[in-house]
């Protein structure tokens, strides 16, 4: 939290205060639920508890503001990096096709940036030239790139 403003700090508190229903100062397993789908997520009781034990770090069974916080930032940033893939595939994908080709996928990945090391950029195309010019879709270009 030490990264953020204050101005953020007191959006992610609103926030807060909005998901925490009963007001007890902790996002409940139930409130999360609550969270989840607003984000467009429709978890199962299953994902719930999973998404919490990932979330809760004092293992209290609820979430408090702090891990409120770190749970937004890590939902933020993947959301980012998600725009930033959708924004190099379609560079790429001139024509809207909804795929590139294998052999333009270096180029992709370097479009990408520094966020991917040479050694890996090469362990991605080389597995992607199972054939040259095979087509790629963005789902499956998102699986090739995401850790």
């Amino acid at each position: 939290m030490d990264k953020l403003t204050e101005e953020q700090v007191e959006e992610y508190r609103d926030a807060f205060r909005f998901f925490d229903k009963d007001e007890s100062g902790y996002i409940t397993t139930k409130e999360l639920g609550s969270i989840m789908r607003s984000l467009g997520q429709n978890p199962t009781e299953v994902e719930l508890q999973e998404i919490m034990n990932t979330v809760d770090f004092d293992g209290n069974g609820t979430i408090d503001f702090n891990e409120f916080v770190n749970m937004m930032i890590n939902i933020n940033n993947n959301t980012l990096d998600e725009a930033e893939l959708v924004e190099a595939f379609r560079t790429f994908d001139n024509d809207d096709k909804g795929y590139i080709f294998s052999s333009e996928l270096r180029s992709v990945l370097r479009y990408i940036g520094d966020n991917i090391p040479d050694e890996e950029i090469n362990d991605i195309v080389k597995d992607a030239r199972h054939g040259f010019n095979r087509k790629i879709l963005f789902e499956e270009f998102k699986q090739m790139v995401k850790p």
